[in-house]
C-alpha cells in the first residue's frame, strides 16, 4: 500500500519489527535449550504447546495492528509505525510473560525511549495543547456564546 502512494515503511517501523522479531527469536531459543535441557537432565517429557500459543499471539496482533492502519482522503497510508508499535509491545508482553525478564525490560526500555524520542523530535510537548485541540475548544466555545 505504501509503494502505491510512493512511501515505503519506514526505518522506525523496520527497527520496531526487526526487535520485536529478535526477542521472540531469542525467547523460542532459551525455551527450546531449557526443553532440551529437561528432558535429557531430568527426564521429562515437555509438550510443545506453550510454543504453538506463543506462534498464535505473533499472528493474532499482527490483524490487530492492521486495524489501525488507515489510508486517509489524500491516499496517504497512516498507522505503519502504530501498528508495529502495538506488535513489539505485544512481543514485550510475551516475552515478559515467559519470565525472561532481563530481555524484555531491555526491550521495553529500547520502545519508550524510541516512542519519547520521536514524539521530541516532532515537537511533543505534553505540557502545551495540541494545536487542533485547541481550535476545537475555541470553536466550540464560540459556538456556546
Amino acid at each position: 500500500e505504501r509503494q502505491n502512494v510512493g512511501k515505503a515503511a519506514g526505518l522506525s517501523s523496520h527497527i520496531l519489527v526487526a526487535m520485536g522479531a529478535a526477542g521472540i527469536a531469542i525467547m523460542q531459543r532459551f525455551m527450546f535449550d531449557y526443553q532440551v535441557y529437561l528432558q535429557l537432565e531430568k527426564g521429562l517429557s515437555i509438550d510443545p504447546e506453550g510454543q504453538r500459543v506463543i506462534a498464535q499471539v505473533v499472528t493474532g496482533i499482527g490483524f490487530v495492528g492492521a486495524g489501525v492502519i488507515i489510508k486517509d482522503q489524500a491516499n496517504v497510508v497512516k498507522g505503519i509505525t502504530t501498528a508495529a508499535t502495538i506488535w513489539f509491545v505485544a512481543m514485550i508482553g510475551l516475552i515478559l510473560g515467559s519470565g525472561y525478564l532481563i530481555i524484555g525490560t531491555i526491550l521495553g526500555l529500547f520502545v519508550v525511549i524510541f516512542v519519547l524520542s520521536r514524539d521530541i523530535k516532532r515537537g511533543f510537548n505534553p505540557l502545551k495543547p495540541a494545536k487542533k485541540v485547541q481550535k476545537r475548544l475555541e470553536k466550540i466555545q464560540e459556538e456556546n456564546l
